[in-house]
């Protein structure tokens, strides 16, 4: 019984709490001064309480992002061997803790758990492989947040099928997608997929090289006079290759490569389960 007047109390309490928090920032930032002062002012007990689901939702949102980062630098440090002298260095250097920095500053919870496993790669990598520079792994992280799940699975097909290269169309078969028109929503989008990789520096048309590495140009195809093309080059095209840069395969390496686990453990949430 004094429990429930004690919930009762604490709930009739709450919208006061709320509201004097409310005044009091509006007293700390003065250009939102006004804006707060007037909605603490104005709003009753009962729209007070459609304010208070609202403050609940987004501290539940907070707590799930924090969770989840957490979750995330576990991951990373079971993966690192922390008795190697060197890990053990870059982990506390100022450059690898900007970079933590830049990532958990940019990125407010992962839209999914493919991406969320796509950070805690690149963090991993970045702290164990000296492979490229922290120049190249701040830009992947931005490409984290750049591209979509589909940017990403379109960049594994390409790096499944190698220095060979694949096309539109082989890239489109693969993805499993159904044919449509090309003047449908879903091949302009296609396109945009592959516009956007290629102007990103992730992608290109597949190239000749010489013995030194310099790209060999392409010979001019010639065609009769009035045998030139009817129709504009399809989005799911078969006749140009697509590969990966070099950037776009190192970024596989950081982001889709997973390190072994050096510990085992178990998260808060399975050992409550069991």
């Amino acid at each position: 019984m004094e429990d429930d007047k004690q919930n009762l109390q604490t709930e009739t309490n709450t919208p006061k709490v709320i509201r004097g928090a409310l005044q009091v920032i509006g007293g700390a930032i003065p250009f939102a001064g006004g804006l707060f002062s007037a909605a603490a002012g104005a709003w009753s007990e009962n729209e007070q309480e459609r304010v208070n689901r609202f403050f609940r939702q987004w501290i539940k949102m907070l707590e799930d992002e924090i969770r989840e980062k957490e979750r995330t630098i576990l991951e990373i440090m079971a993966r690192l061997n922390i008795h190697d002298e060197e890990i053990a260095k870059r982990l506390e250097s100022k450059e690898y803790q900007s970079l933590l920095k830049k990532t958990f500053r940019e990125w407010s919870g992962a839209e999914s758990e493919d991406k969320r496993t796509y950070i805690r790669n690149i963090l991993a990598n970045a702290a164990a492989s000296s492979m490229t520079s922290d120049e190249v792994v701040r830009l992947f992280i931005d490409w984290l947040k750049t591209y979509s799940e589909l940017h990403f699975k379109v960049i594994a097909i390409i790096y499944k099928h190698g220095t060979s290269g694949v096309s539109r169309g082989g890239v489109w078969s693969d993805l499993g997608k159904e044919d449509v028109a090309e003047n449908s929503a879903e091949a302009d989008l296609f396109k945009l997929l592959f516009r956007d990789l290629s102007t990103g520096g992730v992608i290109r048309q597949h190239r000749e090289v010489d013995y030194y590495g310099n790209f060999v140009a392409k010979k001019p195809q010639y065609r009769a006079k009035g045998s030139g093309q009817k129709t504009m080059t399809s989005a799911f095209d078969d006749e140009d290759s697509y590969e990966l840069t070099e950037l776009g395969k190192q970024f596989v390496h950081y982001a889709m490569t997973d390190l072994p686990l050096k510990i085992e453990y178990k998260p808060d949430s399975e050992e409550t389960r069991e």
